[in-house]
């Protein structure tokens, strides 16, 4: 049974907590968080022991897993210094996204995981749904051939600006990013432009070109400005032999074979499905319990640090393409 602490008990580290609690290989052991209040209510919430900072958390759960859900500047900036301290004491590490947005450290964190043999996963919860494990197998199998081009929109409808004017690029985005090379492979370059919609401060709509490794090309939409009352996210995949469509991560994946006018449909059963957002979460989480449960190797993590690393280099070439008004190539 693996033994499991969880660093940040807002909303998302509670929901992390909850779920810990539902895994048949793992048991919840402790929470910590600066603020006593949110550690004190988590721990009663969740019948654990509660501290109020992760070293004594570490020294006296001694987990073999954490969950890095703190925020911080650009939901963040308070992911370095927990994950680094988890990933010294022992512990593999469940990071939420963004993996950080100093490069710098994120590159340090995905260095201390791989010296110390620790599995590091990113909450890349998108990739982690039936839909898409069908349109992976669809890929894997040639069902495709050879990948012309990658479509990928995702929004969400944020009405206050938050603190950064990149926000949305940096806090969004590891999502699309992450799905675009799940199924695609590296980003070599990205031209990038954006707006600042009516009333608001931040770059709250982009539109993103990229080149990719393999020669393919790509899109990706985002936004703050559209509601959540919408569908949230499509991907396209096309090939020379086929494109499939995934609508809102779990919905629906269509598979259009190019020489056949019968196409196939995985769509979210009524039934025994998924219910909702929180079941990502849950599909992810689940995962990376069974994958250190099983002992897969740290560079075999899906979803893993280097992943989230990977995603954090496209964003901040995105970025400097705003600034510059150029395709700029990804570091």
């Amino acid at each position: 049974m693996l033994r499991v602490g969880v660093i940040g008990m807002g909303p998302i580290g509670n929901l992390h907590a909850s779920i810990y609690q539902e895994a048949a290989q793992a048991e919840l052991a402790g929470v910590c968080d600066i603020n006593t209040e949110r550690a004190e209510a988590a721990g009663r919430r969740f019948g654990v022991p509660w501290f109020p900072d992760a070293p004594t958390m570490l020294e006296r759960v001694r987990p073999d897993i954490c969950s890095i859900t703190t925020g911080g500047y650009e939901y963040s900036s308070d992911h370095y210094e927990p994950a680094i301290q988890a990933l010294e004491a022992g512990a593999h590490i469940l990071c939420e996204k963004p993996i950080c947005n100093d490069i710098a450290k994120a590159e340090e964190m995905v260095r201390v995981a791989k010296e110390r043999e620790r599995s590091f996963g990113l909450d890349f919860n998108h990739r982690f749904t039936p839909a898409a494990y069908t349109a992976k197998k669809w890929l894997d199998e040639g069902r495709l051939g050879t990948i012309l081009f990658v479509n990928m929109a995702l929004w969400i409808g944020k009405p206050q600006d938050p603190e950064s004017p990149y926000f949305h690029i940096k806090a969004l985005n590891p999502h699309s990013i992450d799905i675009i090379r799940h199924f695609c492979g590296d980003i070599t370059s990205v031209h990038c432009l954006a707006m600042k919609a009516p009333g608001r401060s931040i770059w709250s709509t982009a539109s993103f070109n990229f080149r990719l490794a393999s020669g393919a090309v790509g899109h990706l939409t985002s936004s703050y400005d559209i509601g959540r009352g919408h569908p949230m996210e499509r991907c396209e995949v096309a090939g020379v032999d086929g494109r499939f469509v995934i609508e809102d991560m779990w919905r629906q994946a269509t598979l259009y074979p190019a020489s056949d006018l019968v196409k196939q449909v995985y769509t979210n059963p009524v039934f025994g499905g998924y219910r909702g957002f929180d079941d990502t979460f849950r599909a992810r989480i689940l995962k990376f319990v069974d994958q250190v449960a099983a002992g897969t190797a740290p560079g075999e993590i899906d979803g893993s640090g280097a992943d989230g690393l990977a995603a954090q280099k496209v964003l901040a070439a995105a970025i400097e393409s705003i600034e510059t008004g150029l395709p700029v190539e990804v570091g």
